[in-house]
């Protein structure tokens, strides 16, 4: 088992104004991937002296098991909170330390991590307790990295002779890391090799800030007779010198020409019969 963690931004902010939450604080949903994160959407608000709750649970993917949940208090703009801002860590045993400042003012109302319930109560609230708070999760998660890459996947619309038409080559997993180089290789019916550059294409799966990234390759030509039964290779070399491919028959459709004919005249003569058409 490998350990890992996420964490998401939840935003508190303390006035003088006291203000109960509802039950409509629940239900705003925060996904990373597979992992979320359900909490209110709106700033929360609390009386300096007096307590907060910052409603939250989550989900995770499958195969992470949630083994701590630790609250940061940093500023909005960091996207990770460092160790020396953690204000609340579930595992009492961690060599971490919590800021002096909430030292037994922060605790959890569900200690069973697996009842997926990461809430905190903050008491004897002071106004420089207002900013922001980020959760983190920590757990395990088993990962079994096979040898063996699958292969790209290799997509062709119907060809037809003279039509010009797009292969697409779509690289295996889901990736940001090292973005792996793409090639094509055709192979012609007398066994000669020829390298294409397709063009390249690099998208995120769910939206602009994914942390999945595919990557694709399209290959666009004008299909001729000289195509028919001959072979195209899309090959993904990836870091580490690891690389697959995919080949690809290419089946060409004759464009079939109708040729019409008027009819003239017919002429005969003795051992002699003509037939006059134009087309």
């Amino acid at each position: 088992p490998t350990d890992y963690f996420f964490f998401l931004n939840v935003y508190l902010l303390l006035l003088s104004v006291a203000s109960s939450l509802s039950a409509s604080a629940w239900g705003q949903q925060h996904c990373v991937g597979r992992y979320c994160v359900t909490l209110s959407e709106r700033e929360l608000t609390a009386e300096a002296g007096l307590c907060v709750v910052i409603p939250c649970s989550f989900t995770t993917a499958d195969e992470f098991t949630p083994k701590h949940t630790v609250w940061y208090k940093c500023e909005a703009s960091q996207h990770s909170c460092s160790d020396d801002e953690i204000i609340f860590h579930s595992n009492k045993n961690t060599d971490k330390k919590v800021q002096s400042g909430f030292e037994g003012r922060v605790s959890c109302l569900e200690p069973d991590v697996s009842q997926n319930n990461c809430s905190i109560i903050i008491n004897d609230l002071k106004e420089s307790d207002s900013g922001s708070y980020q959760l983190r999760l920590v757990g395990t998660a088993a990962i079994n990295v096979l040898n063996e890459l699958p292969k790209p996947t290799v997509m062709s619309p119907t060809l037809t002779e003279g039509q010009q038409a797009t292969l697409t080559c779509v690289a295996p997993g889901l990736c940001s890391g090292s973005v792996p180089e793409i090639t094509w290789t055709w192979r012609g019916a007398g066994g000669t090799e020829s390298y294409i550059k397709g063009n390249r294409t690099d998208f995120n799966t769910d939206n602009p800030t994914s942390f999945t990234q595919r990557h694709i390759s399209t290959l666009t030509f004008n299909p001729s007779a000289e195509h028919h039964n001959t072979s195209v290779t899309c090959k993904i070399n990836f870091t580490g010198r690891k690389s697959t491919e995919e080949t690809l028959t290419v089946h060409v459709n004759r464009n079939n020409m109708i040729v019409k004919c008027v009819f003239l005249s017919h002429r005969y003569e003795r051992n002699y019969n003509q037939w006059y058409y134009n087309c």
